[in-house]
């Protein structure tokens, strides 16, 4: 896809309410330290649409991103900081629920893990969620560039079994730097919006 025009539309704290798009969603999930924001401005193209820190947590809300009048990707928050207060953690939680369960416009959720390590229990908790929910979730593997060559089949074995996945379920290793992955996770997001458009 082209991407003529992307803007930060609706951003969504822990009160607010999620707005009723028309527009098809696809979401992003993933522990807050697995490099979502560079992912997201990757796939744009720009270096700083989703902001990025050396400070995991950062994205504290559900961020919706209008593309081209087309799609909505929608930054979901980062789960699984130690520091951040448990009361904090649980309400994050329940925001991506309940986006989760009430959204009706979204097709496809993606789901982040840092391929350098085994899933977490947060990971594989969402992972279920997601499938819970009723959607086959595509897991993207971050920060390929940070593993050699020849660990990447290894470590793809290793996020497949520590989710629970089975082999029906898709992994797209994926580099922020390199952007190898990127035209696979638009292959995805291109489906979504034809599929609308079919059905319109």
């Amino acid at each position: 896809m082209e991407i003529r025009n992307v803007s930060l539309e609706t951003v969504c704290g822990v009160t607010s309410t999620l707005p009723e798009n028309h527009l098809p969603e696809v979401a992003f999930a993933g522990k807050s330290n697995v490099g979502k924001s560079s992912l997201i401005n990757a796939l744009m193209n720009r270096k700083s649409l989703a902001r990025t820190s050396g400070q995991p947590g950062k994205t504290q809300t559900i961020n919706f991103y209008n593309i081209n009048g087309q799609i909505y990707l929608v930054d979901l928050p980062g789960y699984g900081y130690a520091k951040t207060a448990r009361k904090e953690r649980e309400l994050w939680g329940e925001m991506i629920e309940h986006y989760l369960h009430t959204s009706e416009v979204l097709r496809a959720v993606f789901l982040l893990v840092d391929i350098r390590h085994a899933p977490s229990e947060n990971d594989r908790q969402m992972f279920d969620w997601m499938k819970y929910m009723g959607f086959d979730p595509v897991v993207i593997a971050t920060k390929l560039d940070k593993i050699k060559r020849s660990q990447m089949d290894r470590q793809m074995k290793v996020i497949r079994e520590g989710l629970g996945a089975d082999s029906e379920t898709i992994i797209v290793p994926f580099s922020a730097q390199t952007k190898q992955g990127r035209e696979t996770i638009w292959d995805f997001m291109d489906q979504v919006i034809e599929n609308e458009t079919e059905n319109a």
